[in-house]
């Protein structure tokens, strides 16, 4: 028996196949549109997704929220935590405001330079969401980013009070940044990736993780190489191999410099920020990424023929920030991401709930004989073989979740022979696991439950088609 009102129900499973067709139907770009299009494109898939039709697992007050206000290390609950978690909210409420979303969807051509971009934010400011001016360097001075302040979501109608950037207080968009969860990964596997380069460290070399505090987060002592632990902080998310890094960043002094890196790349979003030396953990509000720094970091990492863009202080910035070895170690792992149920859904393949996400190939790593899927002990139980024959692009990508938080960003591409894409796309959401859809089905046992709304399915989806015409037309220019 569901744990939704019956009324409920019936209007959001009307309204998913309405949002279902709308979003199949969404317009291609036209011959002679400008770069633009990709942006009023974007704006009008997410208004029509209907985010604010999700229904909140912790509303204000209810002993749920209680319990995730205390959280210091965002990221240290399980899926099985949250479910236990969540399981005793008897009579979820709808959410009370429009969520909280940036995406960006940056377009690169066959040789990986960016071309056009489009980023839209959409807030209980902007219930409709609203397009982010961007200058040729896909730069934006337009917007007041503030840093994602739990309580204050609620209590403040999604109006942040500390700023990321400084100097930004007259800009015309005030916009509160999701917390990215786990794609924070992104920044630490760069660092450590530029020590590699810069000859401080090896990534064979053996590290003792050693840390003088022992949390929930990162577990206690372990020794592995640094390679091993990049490895399982990207394709599948372990939060005690990324909290290995983080202190191994800060056991070098680096993190600093690694901030200020971002500064200098013109990624003035992206801060790691407030970790704690002693063990790597405290991965809280602090650390800020948007969807067009982060969009703009993975096109360094994909690689860009020449100059990319121009840093604000007149710094040209190249695909040189990291070596081409460097850069094969990254995409490699991202590549090999295990948990494709975001954006992408394919680790549920054939399912009738989550939709269809971006129509992604599984990496082979994670498929069982019998065509399973199982990441770091969370099964899918579905057969994704047919799903991986039928698959048209690669998407090298990141999630992440908490409770408020779900994200996930990558590089398309589309599969030999297929219909030709070539993009980046972030999204970065309040909408992790306390948000679901009136229509989820109770979760399997022994499987993952479903971490997201699917409404993020159907926009990648949406998103994928659209940049299939846009490619194919662009190439003929």
């Amino acid at each position: 028996m569901s744990i939704f009102h019956t009324r409920t129900r019936r209007f959001a499973v009307a309204a998913l196949t309405t949002v279902s067709l709308l979003l199949a139907a969404a317009p291609a770009q036209a011959d002679g549109e400008d770069a633009g299009a990709v942006a009023a494109f974007l704006r009008q898939a997410m208004a029509t997704a209907r985010f604010e039709q999700v229904l909140d697992l912790a509303p204000p007050g209810s002993p749920q929220a209680r319990t995730l206000s205390q959280e210091v290390d965002k990221e240290a609950r399980t899926p099985a935590d949250h479910a236990r978690l969540f399981a005793s909210a008897a009579d979820p409420e709808p959410i009370v405001q429009q969520p909280q979303l940036d995406v960006t969807v940056l377009e690169l051509d066959r040789y990986g330079k960016p071309v056009s971009s489009g980023t839209v934010l959409m807030s209980p400011q902007h219930p409709q969401g609203i397009v982010v001016p961007v200058d040729r360097d896909f730069h934006t001075t337009q917007v007041r980013w503030r840093q994602w302040d739990d309580s204050g979501w609620y209590a403040n109608q999604g109006k942040g009070t500390i700023d990321i950037v400084p100097g930004r207080e007259n800009a015309p968009i005030d916009f509160m940044s999701p917390y990215p969860a786990s794609v924070l990964k992104l920044m630490v596997a760069f660092g450590v990736l530029r020590l590699a380069d810069q000859g401080e460290l090896g990534l064979d070399d053996t590290y003792a993780y050693e840390p003088t505090v022992v949390s929930p987060l990162c577990g206690g002592p372990t020794s592995n190489t640094v390679r091993a632990y990049l490895d399982a902080a990207i394709t599948s998310s372990a939060n005690s191999a990324a909290c290995a890094l983080v202190k191994l960043l800060h056991d070098r002094g680096a993190v600093d410099g690694l901030n200020q890196t971002f500064q200098d790349l013109g990624l003035e979003t992206m801060q790691l920020k407030n970790t704690n030396p002693a063990n790597g953990g405290r991965w809280s509000n602090p650390v800020t990424m948007s969807s067009l720094d982060t969009a703009k970091l993975l096109a360094l990492v994909n690689g860009v023929p020449g100059k990319a863009w121009t840093a604000p202080d007149g710094t040209p910035v190249t695909s040189a920030v990291l070596s081409p070895a460097s850069r094969q170690v990254f995409k490699r792992l991202l590549a090999e991401q295990g948990f494709n149920d975001m954006l992408s859904t394919t680790n549920r393949c054939g399912a009738g709930y989550p939709a269809p996400g971006l129509p992604q190939q599984v990496a082979e790593r994670w498929v069982a004989a019998d065509g399973t899927v199982t990441v770091a002990g969370n099964k899918y139980g579905r057969d994704v073989r047919h799903c991986n024959q039928q698959a048209q692009v690669t998407f090298a990508h990141k999630t992440g979740w908490v409770g408020n938080s779900g994200a996930d960003a990558g590089i398309v591409r589309s599969l030999p022979g297929k219909a030709g894409r070539h993009y980046i796309v972030v999204a970065l959401t309040n909408l992790g696991t306390q948000y679901v859809d009136a229509d989820r089905p109770a979760a399997e046992p022994g499987v993952l439950p479903v971490l997201y709304t699917e409404k993020l399915a159907q926009l990648g989806a949406a998103i994928d088609r659209y940049e299939t015409t846009r490619y194919a037309r662009l190439s003929k220019r």
